[in-house]
């Protein structure tokens, strides 16, 4: 099998579950990476084994079929557009953008280059998400009517890099958002509105006993930064297929007990893990099963029987790489990532304007994954 050459803009937090991943896939190859800080491009290259460049390099290099763009949210579309230049595909980590038009706009280059766009998160593909998939559409929980989505915490307020997840581009719903909108839409298919109310209980947040790196020159240990996006979010997005699933995306939580994912049918409820991670449980109720002892009233946990139950991020490349070698449409694919976008700010202009949002942008439901695939496989 020919190997897709893959380079990775982007040596930050993230890079290591991409290099590591990504050699689970036989169809791809990490050869090189590049970064704007040099010394942590250096850091990277010397421990998976790849080249080091500049990301002009990088870009150039005519044996780099595929970029994957690991660079913070303001930058995704502006890398992917240059990508996109330079005669490459590209995947990007989430969001797609922070806003819309400019995630329009490098769909709109990718068309006219005659080239694919991706986008994570990939997660979706992961067995827990294609289990919960797999019996939705073999109808065990009947027609869904309803759900939550629920994800709180603090937020890593008090981490190194805290300013960065406060800031335009990330905040619970763009930073953890994506996760859980791109489950849903994996799951029922495209939205076609979002009510919502938004909220930010403080101006300022204050850090914990370090600061990283990049931020040493402005901000000492317990100094305060601020806050620059909405840190409460909670709405209903409507789905196209007839569910309405109550969705809250907040940093304003210190603790609580929902389950991340639960859909309610005409027959029966299914609760579904994390989206955040790639494994289970995934647990299902059905309304003909017996009542009359308490514990039969219990949600099951059912078997899982796809692979990728590990840390799998670059598998949504991988799909990419091997829809491009076939002609065939790729999961986490650009329409799927700017239909995720367009929901997900939906909730910011719904709160501020105090009305629904009609969603103009749509996708095709990702295909399913097929059972039997082993570890590092992907279909064709």
């Amino acid at each position: 099998m020919k190997k897709c050459k893959v380079g990775i803009i982007g040596c930050g937090m993230i890079s290591d579950a991409y290099f590591n991943a990504a050699k689970r896939f036989r169809n791809i190859e990490v050869v090189a990476c590049a970064d704007l800080l040099g010394s942590r491009a250096e850091e990277k290259a010397q421990q998976y084994n790849v080249r080091c460049c500049t990301c002009e390099e990088l870009l150039r290099d005519p044996e780099i079929e595929l970029v994957i763009n690991l660079t913070p949210p303001q930058a995704h579309a502006q890398i992917a557009k240059a990508a996109l230049n330079a005669n490459k595909h590209t995947y990007s980590e989430k969001p797609f953008g922070v806003d819309l038009e400019e995630a329009r706009s490098v769909m709109l280059l990718a068309q006219e280059k005659g080239l694919q766009v991706g986008c994570a998160p990939d997660t979706f593909l992961g067995c827990g998400q294609q289990t919960a998939r797999k019996l939705i559409d073999d109808n065990w929980i009947g027609k869904v009517l309803s759900g939550t989505a629920i994800v709180q915490g603090r937020g890593p307020e008090k981490w190194g890099h805290a300013p960065f997840f406060y800031d335009k581009g990330a905040g619970p719903m763009l930073d953890l958002g994506p996760y859980y909108v791109t489950s849903l839409v994996n799951l029922l298919g495209p939205a076609v509105s979002v009510t919502a109310v938004t909220a930010c209980s403080e101006k300022f947040r204050t850090f914990g006993d370090t600061v990283a790196e990049n931020y040493q020159d402005k901000y000492k240990p317990y100094d305060a930064y601020p806050v620059n996006v909405n840190t409460h979010q909670t709405g209903v997005i409507e789905f196209a297929c007839g569910a309405n699933i109550t969705f809250i995306a907040s940093f304003e939580v210190y603790r609580h007990g929902h389950a991340p994912i639960e859909l309610y049918g005409s027959e029966g409820s299914l609760q579904i893990p994390d989206p955040n991670t790639f494994g289970g449980p995934v647990k299902l109720f059905r309304r003909e099963w017996p009542h009359r002892d308490p514990a039969e009233f219990e949600f099951k946990e059912v078997p899982m029987p796809f692979a990728y139950s590990s840390n799998s991020r670059s598998i949504g490349a991988a799909d990419m790489a091997m829809a491009i070698a076939n002609q065939r449409p790729h999961r986490a694919s650009g329409e799927l990532a700017l239909h995720v976008l367009e929901i997900m700010l939906a909730f910011d202009k719904s709160g501020a304007e105090g009305r629904k949002v009609q969603l103009t942008t749509s996708c095709k439901r990702p295909a399913a994954l097929p059972l039997g695939l082993l570890d590092g496989e992907i279909d064709a």
